[in-house]
């Protein structure tokens, strides 16, 4: 069976942004070889790679981190952000290293997608209007409160 590691590149900070990302989520740094860096997060390995500045990250990837309260979600966007993120909108945001990220409350895939087209409608305008995401405005949305 094949494995399936992200490999991410970096100009020159992969070994930053791999410690980065093991202090806000906890794992392990096992390796450094080669202008690169292999880690752990959470259970999963990725690669980071110094390749130079020839390739940069984009949107059009990211990760996205599933929590389940609002202390956790301001947990996460705050440590993200420091040292120099942006943020973006409806939970996204780029961190010092230029890696996308989604920050995204568990139940909001569920509510997005619900049967009840109005339901799903005032969650998503709700999002959208959102830079960090307010779990409990979501649902307030959602209900129609």
């Amino acid at each position: 069976m094949p494995d399936i590691t992200p490999f991410l590149w970096f100009d020159d900070q992969a070994e930053a942004a791999a410690q980065r990302y093991v202090a806000i989520f906890g794992g392990t740094v096992d390796f450094r070889a080669g202008g690169g860096v292999r880690f752990q997060i959470l259970g999963r390995e990725y690669i980071a790679f110094n390749g130079g500045p020839h390739f940069r990250l984009t949107p059009a990837f990211s990760m996205m981190v599933t929590v389940q309260t609002q202390a956790e979600l301001d947990r996460y966007w705050d440590e993200l952000l420091a040292g120099g993120g942006e943020q973006s909108r409806c939970g996204w945001l780029v961190d010092r290293f230029g890696l996308s990220w989604q920050i995204v409350p568990e139940g909001l895939g569920d509510m997005l997608a619900s049967d009840d087209d109005e339901k799903s409608e005032r969650a998503f305008q709700a999002m959208l209007g959102m830079v960090k995401l307010d779990i409990a405005a979501l649902q307030r949305a959602f209900d129609g409160a």
